[in-house]
């Protein structure tokens, strides 16, 4: 029996952003709002045609219409990629300069072997999300709790 894969080429954005473990892409892919998480849904920058929502806007060289990912620009990595790049290391411990570097050395298919790798539930063979650690898959009740827990400090701080 062949494993389930979770990632594809067109969740990857320009910027090197595997959308598979985003938590906004996670939940829409496993509809947390119908198992009661108030969370926002976001179906990939790729598939929403938004190329990458953070790059794109402060990109002049083409990023998502003249060339595919930023790996490809004479540029990289350019100023905006590298203060994603910074923000999302501190935070989440993943690269999108990484993630860039591995695609143009080793290929877009081994990449996503990786990915499937190093994001996988052992619980449940689902996707950890690398915003917040959880499985939107398997553990919806951790998930409900640390979204609560938000809204209540947010309640609290009014």
């Amino acid at each position: 029996m062949r494993a389930e894969k979770h990632f594809s080429p067109g969740l990857i954005a320009p910027c090197g952003m595997n959308c598979g473990i985003c938590s906004n892409y996670l939940a829409y892919k496993n509809d947390v709002k119908n198992k009661g998480v108030n969370i926002t849904y976001c179906t990939s920058c790729n598939v929403r045609h938004k190329n990458c929502a953070f790059i794109k806007k402060r990109c002049p060289h083409g990023v998502g219409s003249k060339i595919d990912y930023c790996y490809q620009c004479a540029t990289f990595p350019c100023e905006n990629l590298i203060r994603l790049d910074t923000s999302y290391r501190k935070k989440y411990q993943m690269s999108m300069r990484e993630n860039q570097n591995f695609i143009k050395e080793k290929g877009m298919d081994k990449f996503l072997e990786s990915q499937e790798k190093r994001w996988k539930c052992q619980k449940c063979g689902g996707i950890i999300s690398c915003h917040d650690g959880i499985c939107y898959s398997c553990e919806t009740s951790k998930l409900k709790a640390k979204v609560e827990n938000i809204y209540a400090k947010v309640a609290n701080e009014k």
